[in-house]
């Protein structure tokens, strides 16, 4: 059976796919396999999750999740959907931080990648990691935990430390959200008071495809506390009278509510509904992080290539994240301006276009998503993550055999 990717962009080479049916049964597959990589929801667009050799898939160890209420932690499988964690998670009063704009994604997968949400305060997905569970080579199960000396290099790993079971989250009490839109934000406005429009709401992302003097749209999230209210003047900007999906010409009804209307984080905090599939599906995605200093010197970069991106763009969206110590976090050392790319399903263009855009935003010291498209033309992603040999070592004391490499790794982990 050919497996895919959730785009369809990319074809796994695995020669099997194992589905444990117990944390014991993967003990076993890893320690007898000489290489073997994880697969999470196949919602990573590049070869990281793959290999020849085989994977694994953990759809079979669902269980419930386990909540500390005094700890104020929950513990998953590995392989759990955060959708479905916000299902057990809020009828019990408590939630996560935040979400990603996909509620599709499994929590370890988000993690091992630091993907993220959206919010000047809002660490990376990843940040929540209290504690990881993993099975290491020999199929010995291994936990690390925060204040532990290889924490910071464990919960990014990309997969190159083993094969992770159980991860244990911080979580909060659960709280309401409300999500409002604005259109044609003038480009100006934006570059002159992005620190004013980011910290406007609890996340912010505006959606544009580089053309023209105005953004498309700007999607507000926040928190409903006493004396909340819509908010319909935004630097220029003009409240939508419906819903509306990032894309466009496309029907929001797979989209979260809009409006102003309150209702609880994890139909909030996303874009997409769980239920429904996210985004268009028939794409393909980019990032790149820039330092929060350098974010209006990076926007007005990209403009200058708009002629160039717009043809084969579906969509931008820029948002910003909180910095993290996660010594491969996208955000490690400091706050962070993502720029996501939501490509039409044209890869050898995309592709060859990837250099120019990270040749652009190379002054500033952007890192690409991992999960996602990017070049590494020069193979220096090194200089870009001060712990980068302190994580080649970590990776080389737990598994000097390889059995965790693949051919991203050898590529961009060398």
């Amino acid at each position: 059976m050919t497996l895919t990717n959730w785009a369809g962009n990319y074809t796994y080479r695995a020669g099997v796919v194992h589905h444990p049916g117990s944390v014991e049964e993967l003990q076993e597959l890893v320690a007898g396999a000489p290489r073997i990589r994880a697969l999470g929801t196949r919602h990573c667009f590049n070869d990281l999750a793959d290999d020849p050799a085989a994977l694994v898939v953990l759809d079979g160890l669902e269980t419930a999740p386990e909540i500390d209420a005094d700890a104020r932690t929950v513990t998953v499988t590995a392989g759990t959907r955060y959708g479905t964690l916000a299902q057990h998670l809020h009828p019990a009063g408590w939630a996560v931080h935040n979400l990603a704009s996909l509620p599709h994604i499994s929590v370890a997968g988000a993690v091992a990648t630091a993907t993220h949400g959206s919010g000047d305060r809002s660490r990376n997905l990843a940040a929540a990691v209290a504690a990881l569970e993993l099975v290491g080579p020999d199929g010995a199960i291994r936990t690390v935990r925060r204040g532990d000396d290889d924490f910071a290099g464990s919960v990014v790993a990309l997969g190159a430390l083993g094969v992770a079971t159980r991860v244990t989250l911080d979580i909060e009490p659960t709280f309401d959200v409300a999500q409002e839109v604005h259109l044609g934000l003038p480009w100006a406005a934006a570059l002159e008071h992005l620190d004013e429009l980011t910290s406007s709401a609890d996340s912010v992302s505006l959606f544009t495809d580089w053309t023209g003097d105005t953004i498309a749209q700007v999607w507000r999230k926040t928190r409903v506390t006493p004396g909340y209210r819509l908010r319909t003047e935004l630097f220029g900007a003009t409240p939508a009278d419906g819903p509306r999906h990032p894309l466009p010409g496309i029907d929001p009804v797979n989209c979260t509510a809009q409006l102003g209307e309150p209702g609880p984080w994890h139909d909030r905090l996303p874009h997409f509904r769980m239920d429904f599939t996210p985004s268009n599906g028939d794409e393909l995605q980019s990032e790149y992080l820039v330092p929060r200093a350098h974010a209006v010197a990076a926007l007005e970069a990209i403009r200058a290539l708009s002629d160039r991106i717009a043809p084969l763009l579906q969509v931008t969206e820029v948002r910003t994240i909180a910095g993290d110590d996660l010594w491969l976090s996208t955000a490690e050392g400091g706050d962070r301006v993502g720029l996501h790319f939501t490509w039409q399903p044209r890869q050898p263009e995309v592709e060859a276009l990837l250099p120019t855009i990270e040749a652009a935003l190379a002054p500033f010291g952007a890192r690409p998503h991992w999960g996602k498209l990017f070049a590494d033309a020069g193979r220096d992603l090194a200089r870009l993550y001060p712990r980068w040999d302190d994580f080649r070592s970590l990776v080389a004391r737990t598994d000097p055999d390889g059995v965790f490499r693949n051919d991203f790794l050898d590529r961009h982990v060398r």
